[in-house]
């Protein structure tokens, strides 16, 4: 029996892992960005909206995924170190105090898609299953 409790916890952990690992991201910006690859720190800075503006001078437009995507969850995860929760109540406080408002937020990895190839300063994240091909990935370091 001890064995039996013991392999089921094991499987169990290795599909909560699998699963995590599935729930990657890639972090896309328009073709004509000369950017190739920013910093975890950099990226949550934006996506808080405390940079705004590329090395060229072009204002950043972050776009975020709906607080409901498991995408987002791992992005706010990975990048703020924080859950969507924490990240929405920022944004709340910001809003209620006049500081700011949240980024714009889409549906789909199709609709950040969409929106990061029309506006040359825009950033989002997409699932790593995502076709980028009409946008650039942004290396995260």
């Amino acid at each position: 029996m001890k064995y039996l409790l013991s392999t089921l916890s094991i499987f169990l952990l290795t599909i909560t892992l699998n699963t995590a690992t599935a729930q990657e991201f890639k972090a896309v910006v328009n073709k004509a960005n000369a950017a190739e690859s920013i910093s975890k720190e950099d990226l949550s800075k934006i996506f808080l909206k405390e940079q705004t503006k590329w090395a060229d001078g072009t204002a950043i437009t972050p776009i975020d995924l709906k607080a409901q995507s498991a995408t987002r969850v791992a992005f706010s995860l990975e990048v703020h170190g924080r859950s969507v929760g924490a990240i929405r109540s920022h944004w709340q406080q910001a809003a209620f105090s006049g500081a700011g408002t949240a980024p714009l937020e889409r549906s789909s990895d199709t609709d950040v898609i969409e929106f990061v190839k029309a506006n040359p300063g825009a950033v989002g994240y997409v699932s790593a299953a995502a076709d980028i091909s009409e946008v650039k990935e942004l290396a995260i370091q």
